[in-house]
């Protein structure tokens, strides 16, 4: 039996290459774009440190426990052994080039998945094979399917003895709705992964653990048992894609039975059953034993979309230039960073550029990524993701154009070739191409502090560039305890803000307690009016208004005009640039609400009458309909809602009665209970957020230490009057 070393299936056998001629490497159907999902520990980091290793990227392997990372490279990461800041890094992987975005699996860190997802083409999720779907995978599935993106699976940790590989595929069946396609089986020997079946070549991939998993062999499939399952389980995978794929099932019934179908029509049809979304590969591997990583790059080579198969909206800008930031950082030596992804057209060192913030700025240096390290480069064809210095004002999700001249004829072309299309050709509408990520709300709050006065200027410019790279961060300022308040996604979120401004910026500072986010609703309808008559530098300003508050119902408007008689002759007088003046004013009014002054929600306001004296300013107009909107608040019965999370936690079986009985005292409904494994249990609930501070050293102190949580937001409930008079106390300091 020879082996093959360093080399991959043959085209007879095995994967066909994409690669049909020689081609400059920055062709855009040589690139892919990737980005890495999952939950919390799944081995994301690891995966990406082997592709950058046998890639040639790097000359040793980068380990998380040694905090050794190319991707998590930031002092925060390698102490907690998490990812935190999505790093983009790139590498060749024969002829092609790919850029791949590492992310991270924390629910605090979700902003950093919302931003690279809009900039790449295609995804890698990686499950857990002892665990499965978890609740993080949900989100980031979520979060891909809102752009669209195509995916691939990695049963990643196929070596732990509790691993399950068909458990992976029905979980990605059932749990996220997907048609799961097995392309490969794993090899377990003795209860020790030894390597994978291929079911496309019906061959044996075996790794050479001497070598880190560089070389490794293929050979047949000697064991009749192996061989027969295998040949089950690939009539099946093709019997599957047959159903989707009408050119496979034509040469199915031509050929009146699955076997014996030409590989490269099942290549074909995989490949476009993903980027149609119509099933996902999965695969199967050990990216910490060095098995598998080779065969999942070539997956995403043969499998993944290039740039020119999507965002066919930028086509429009033809040769000339257009780019989109998707994450802005900062560096010591370099000043502010801008990852860009470029449809379109060519960027070169030293061009002007317009953004779609209307300002002008100037590429002074353009980099290729490789995390925290910077090799620098003259020009980035379209399709490929670089790091760019000199964009002083531009934000995430930025449009970067050549001139405005580029973007009328690109307006222009786009409405000749599609009717359906509402073009705005004013000067400076990017709405059609303008794809900003969604920027989750803040759940936790806390007030900071600089060491001193004189650290203040100091405070306030290293938090503006930490939001401007880390848009989930929210930075105000408090007039009635006049203090600076931060809000995160949670406790992890804003204890990192912490460390960071001490490590990076050597500021520091003191948090205040956490608070948490509650909001304010009614319950009933309530009316009433406001009558302002004053005189002003010896002008008379007279206002009279008359609003109701209502709870707000699916498809309602949160701001309407009464259109009954009586007051339509009332209002119908009223200029236009009035009645839009009192509803800004009317909805600002809500953003503090009369319990604690949280945001009130759930609402609509309603304007029955608008009475304005000659000469009344509009400062006073504004005055008085935010002067009604609060006496509405004060004499509604307005409710407290706080935020509720949905908590898993995965615990040995022995430990959760404890854990049980500490839930019973922080008014968690408990939901579902099921096995992982033989050993494991999974604790779902949901919890008041109120009730959950600090829960994680919480559980790990019942547990000893082995139990694992993830929290993510799961919306708002009512608060009952007794505990509405326990969070009031809280919020006031009482407590």
């Amino acid at each position: 039996m020879k082996s093959n070393i360093f080399r991959f299936l043959r085209v007879k056998l095995a994967f066909r290459s994409f690669c049909t001629s020689v081609k400059k490497i920055n062709e855009p159907e040589l690139i892919r774009n990737i980005s890495i999902l999952a939950h919390i520990d799944a081995g994301k980091t690891t995966t990406t440190e082997r592709m950058l290793f046998y890639a040639g990227k790097t000359k040793t392997l980068g380990e998380v426990h040694h905090g050794t990372t190319v991707t998590d490279y930031l002092p925060q990461e390698r102490e907690r052994g998490i990812t935190i800041c999505s790093a983009a890094v790139s590498f060749n992987w024969k002829e092609h080039r790919i850029n791949c975005i590492d992310t991270p699996g924390h629910i605090d860190f979700t902003m950093e998945v919302e931003q690279s997802l809009g900039a790449v083409d295609g995804c890698v999720v990686i499950l857990d094979s002892s665990s499965g779907v978890q609740a993080q995978t949900f989100t980031i599935w979520r979060q891909s399917n809102n752009y669209d993106l195509p995916k691939i699976v990695f049963c990643n940790k196929m070596d732990r003895p509790d691993a399950d590989f068909n458990k992976c595929i029905k979980d990605v069946e059932i749990k996220l709705n997907s048609l799961p396609i097995a392309l490969q089986l794993p090899i377990h020997e003795k209860g020790i992964f030894k390597g994978i079946i291929d079911l496309l070549s019906m061959k044996k991939i075996t790794w050479d653990s001497k070598h880190l998993g560089q070389s490794y062999e293929i050979s047949d499939i000697l064991n009749e048992e192996l061989y027969k399952n295998a040949k089950e389980n690939r009539l099946e995978m093709i019997d599957k894609l047959s159903n989707f794929d009408d050119q496979l099932a034509d040469a199915i019934i031509a050929n009146e039975s699955l076997d014996n179908v030409d590989i490269n029509l099942i290549l074909n049809a995989i490949r476009r059953l993903t980027i149609q979304r119509k099933c996902i590969p999965v695969l199967a591997g050990s990216a910490y034993k060095n098995i598998g990583v080779q065969l999942l790059i070539d997956s995403i080579i043969n499998y993944l979309p290039a740039p020119n198969e999507r965002n066919k909206i930028y086509s429009c800008f033809g040769k000339d230039f257009v780019g989109r930031v998707f994450k802005v950082t900062h560096d010591k030596q370099r000043g502010p960073l801008s990852l860009v992804r470029i449809y379109g057209g060519e960027l070169k060192r030293g061009t002007r550029v317009m953004t779609s913030s209307g300002a002008s700025e100037n590429i002074q240096r353009i980099y290729e990524p490789l995390a925290d390290e910077y090799k620098e480069t003259d020009v980035v064809s379209a399709g490929n993701v670089c790091v760019c210095a000199g964009l002083k004002n531009t934000k995430t999700g930025d449009i970067l154009i050549s001139n405005m001249t580029s973007l009328r004829n690109a307006q222009k072309k786009l409405k000749a070739t599609n009717n359906n299309v509402q073009v705005d050709e004013s000067e400076g509408d990017f709405s059609l191409f303008n794809f900003e990520p969604k920027i989750p709300p803040a759940v936790y709050f806390c007030s900071i502090e600089p060491p001193s006065a004189s650290y203040q200027s100091a405070l306030e410019t290293a938090l503006s560039q930490i939001q401007r790279e880390d848009p989930s961060l929210r930075v105000s300022f408090d007039e009635t305890t006049m203090q600076t308040v931060l809000g995160g996604m949670g406790e992890l979120h804003l204890e990192i803000i912490k460390s960071r401004l001490l490590t990076e910026y050597k500021i520091d500072a003191d948090l205040g307690p956490l608070q948490i986010a509650y909001k304010e609703t009614i319950e009933d309808a309530c009316r009433e009016s406001l009558k302002i008559e004053k005189e002003i530098a010896g002008a008379k300003q007279s206002v009279e208004i008359d609003m109701t508050l209502d709870v707000l119902r699916s498809g309602d408007e949160v701001f309407r005009i009464d259109h009954s008689p009586n007051a339509s002759d009332s209002l119908k007088s009223v200029r236009p640039k009035f009645i839009h003046l009192v509803k800004r004013a009317a909805i600002s009014a809500l953003e503090r609400g009369p319990k604690i002054g949280g945001e009130v929600v759930n609402v609509k306001i309603i304007l029955h009458s608008l009475i304005i004296g000659r000469n009344t300013a509009e400062s006073v107009i504004a005055a008085a309909a935010s002067q009604c909107i609060q006496k509405i608040l004060l004499s509604a019965n307005c409710r407290l809602m706080e935020p509720m999370m949905s908590v898993q936690i995965v615990a040995p079986t022995e430990k959760v009665s404890p854990i049980l009985s500490d839930l019973g005292r922080r008014r968690a409904q408990i939901g579902e209970i099921s096995l992982q494994g033989e050993h494991n249990k999974i604790i779902e609930f949901v919890a008041p957020l109120a009730e959950l501070q600090s829960y994680s050293s919480i559980v790990r102190t019942i547990s000893s230490g082995t139990a694992n949580l993830l929290m993510q937001p799961h919306g708002y409930e009512l608060l009952s009057s007794v505990d509405e008079q326990v969070a009031i106390r809280r919020a006031q300091g009482f407590e």
